[in-house]
């Protein structure tokens, strides 16, 4: 985390990750949506650098991962990412 506090990120921070999660495919879109219904509140700045990891990925890759048919490569193999990653195959 290099100097980011630990806790819940703030109320803006939070804004601008939930636009950036948009997607173009309508199955991303509801599965992210219900992410931060569900862990958006205590997210910490590890868990959002996870994210765009994810969220750097194209919509179809994405889309794979959460549906557990192909394994994390890359980037997206770090532990935030991993981590995020579980807990949007959860929802």
């Amino acid at each position: 985390m290099d100097g980011q506090p630990a806790g819940p990120l703030d109320a803006a921070r939070l804004r601008r990750v939930r636009w950036r999660a948009r997607r173009g495919l309508l199955e991303n879109d509801i599965v992210l949506e219900r992410f931060f219904e569900t862990h958006g509140g205590r997210l910490s700045e590890s868990d959002i650098e996870g994210l765009d990891v994810l969220l750097d990925l194209p919509d179809n890759e994405l889309l794979d991962l959460i549906l557990k048919r192909v394994e994390p490569q890359g980037s997206a193999s770090g532990s935030d990412a991993r981590r995020v990653l579980g807990w949007l195959q959860s929802v």
